[in-house]
């Protein structure tokens, strides 16, 4: 299975001048591209809000888990469209008046998006999907008609 990601346009902003170990030195470098540096994508969208995934193959039933701690259940979006499974999660928008002033932080629980090209390997009205203790477990049964075994072709 195929995997892309994207994240919300704000993961795709980069570190700005004044972060000095990656986006600083790269600023001037960026203007000439319209302010944004090669290196955004590099240092922020692809690992700004990327949510892990794991893919295992079971003998009936391929499982996406897909960890993403401390979301809210009801924001996930999980579509089908062409042979393409879409993983979306809407971060509710915060009061401003209530947002936190941190110190540090790491872990920043924004929008995210996720693509599995399926390639008709799964029985697409038959997937199902539970989210618990901060992991989303989505089953995608096998089609029995596309998964069958590899062949073993003999050298003469």
């Amino acid at each position: 299975m195929f995997n892309q990601q994207t994240t919300d346009s704000q993961n795709q902003q980069g570190f700005g001048p004044g972060h000095h170990r990656c986006g600083g030195p790269f600023r001037k470098f960026a203007n000439k591209f319209g302010g944004k540096s090669p290196w955004d994508n590099v240092f922020n969208g692809s690992f700004g809000n990327r949510k892990a995934v794991n893919i295992e193959e079971k003998e009936s039933s391929f499982i996406i888990s897909l960890y993403a701690a401390g979301l809210v259940k009801s924001n996930f979006k999980i579509s089908f469209t062409g042979d393409v499974l879409n993983i979306a999660y809407a971060a509710p928008k915060e009061d401003t008046a209530n947002q936190s002033t941190y110190t540090y932080q790491e872990h920043e629980p924004g929008s995210f998006e996720r693509s599995f090209q399926l390639n008709g390997k799964v029985l697409t009205e038959n997937i199902s999907a539970a989210y618990t203790d901060g992991v989303l477990i989505i089953t995608l049964p096998k089609n029995p008609e596309t998964n069958k075994p590899g062949q073993e072709i003999n050298v003469n």
